[in-house]
């Protein structure tokens, strides 16, 4: 834990840790607690109640007893309302997440720890190899990353499941074995089922996996770092409400860069958590290479060509109302910088929404 947290440049003196109850969580947590005290930090443990099994409440009720015993901080944020019926895999992570990161942003903590390990480095790699993912979903799980403001860390991937079940044995620690990890509907657990098969007649180690997956994730940070040289010197944000660049410019960027950057603005500007598919994205950069193009939309975004530019703003809801000439005249006249520069329609209208919504 030490190495990690430096190494990362870390220094926050509270951090909090998702805790289900499985072994790999409950060992994330005891760990972090063992280092918080050797370093005046302090550790705060956060339980989601899904409400979908009937052990659940118990199992969160358990988790809260052994964190009292700790002395460590406990809260269970119960997923109120309805559940979907289709999906739900997907939409319990996403509210797993969801209430982790309101729980923290309402009480002023930056960084989310989070249990995963060396095993779910190797099937994630193999899940998204699976679905054809590039360099950036094949370098896998990150060790640090960022989300919304909150800095989620993982500081457990060097370790497997056996260390860390071994680690909760020496400390008379009992773990809950969540039954959705049998559940072979879901195909991470399928692809759990044969690793031992690959490690035993490939030699393909859950090691060799997470390493691949590691050098990866160094052609990613190459990759990352290129893709905001080009959007901080090329790409223009206008007040949070779009971003624009000259289509002369996008037709020279070269192709992976292109992929990524316009990735990053449509997640950017459609305030998405996640960036769009692949292939969807894909199909944008296209459309836009092409002289006739003159708009698309994608990811809560729409984009346009106005000026010879490729514009990117938030796209409109229904309810969105008519940009009033007087309501533009009175935004240019608290921003006098915006008197003359020539801007589309929808992007004078988001602008106008922000100031008004800001006033209010």
């Amino acid at each position: 834990m030490q190495r990690f947290f430096e190494q990362h440049k870390i220094e926050d003196e509270v951090i909090a840790a998702g805790v289900s109850g499985g072994a790999d969580s409950l060992a994330l947590v005891l760990r972090l607690n063992d280092w918080a005290k050797q370093n005046g930090r302090r550790i705060v443990a956060l339980t989601v109640e899904h409400g979908l099994r009937s052990e659940s409440a118990a199992e969160a009720e358990y988790v809260a007893q052994l964190m009292a015993g700790q002395g460590i901080e406990h809260h269970i944020l119960p997923w109120v309302g309805q559940k979907p019926k289709t999906g739900i895999e997907e939409a319990a992570r996403k509210a797993r997440y969801d209430l982790l990161a309101e729980w923290c942003k309402a009480h002023n903590v930056r960084v989310l720890a989070m249990g995963h390990h060396l095993r779910d480095q190797a099937e994630t790699f193999l899940l998204r190899l699976i679905r054809g993912s590039g360099v950036y979903g094949l370098s896998g799980i990150l060790p640090v990353s960022e989300r919304g403001g909150l800095l989620i860390v993982r500081p457990q991937l060097d370790k497997t499941p056996d260390e860390l079940r071994g680690y909760l044995r020496e400390r008379r620690v009992r773990w809950v074995e969540d039954p959705s990890n049998q559940n072979q509907d879901f195909l991470r657990v399928k692809i759990r089922r044969f690793l031992p098969e690959l490690e035993r007649e490939l030699g393909l180690t859950e090691g060799r996996l997470a390493a691949t997956a590691a050098v990866l994730a160094q052609t990613r940070a190459f990759v990352e770092s290129e893709v905001q040289k080009v959007i901080k010197n090329q790409v223009r944000v206008w007040e949070q409400a779009g971003v624009s660049f000259k289509q002369a410019d996008f037709g020279q960027w070269p192709q992976e860069i292109k992929f990524h950057i316009l990735a990053e603005l449509l997640a950017q500007v459609g305030q998405r958590d996640y960036m769009p598919e692949a292939a969807e994205v894909l199909r944008l950069a296209e459309a836009m290479a092409n002289p006739d193009f003159k708009g698309a939309t994608l990811g809560g975004c729409e984009a346009l060509v106005f000026q010879r530019q490729i514009w990117l703003v938030p796209e409109a809801e229904e309810s969105s109302s008519i940009l009033r000439k007087k309501d533009w005249e009175e935004f240019v006249a608290c921003h006098p910088q915006y008197a003359k520069i020539p801007l589309p329609y929808k992007l004078r209208r988001k602008l106008v929404q922000r100031a008004q919504a800001g006033a209010a």
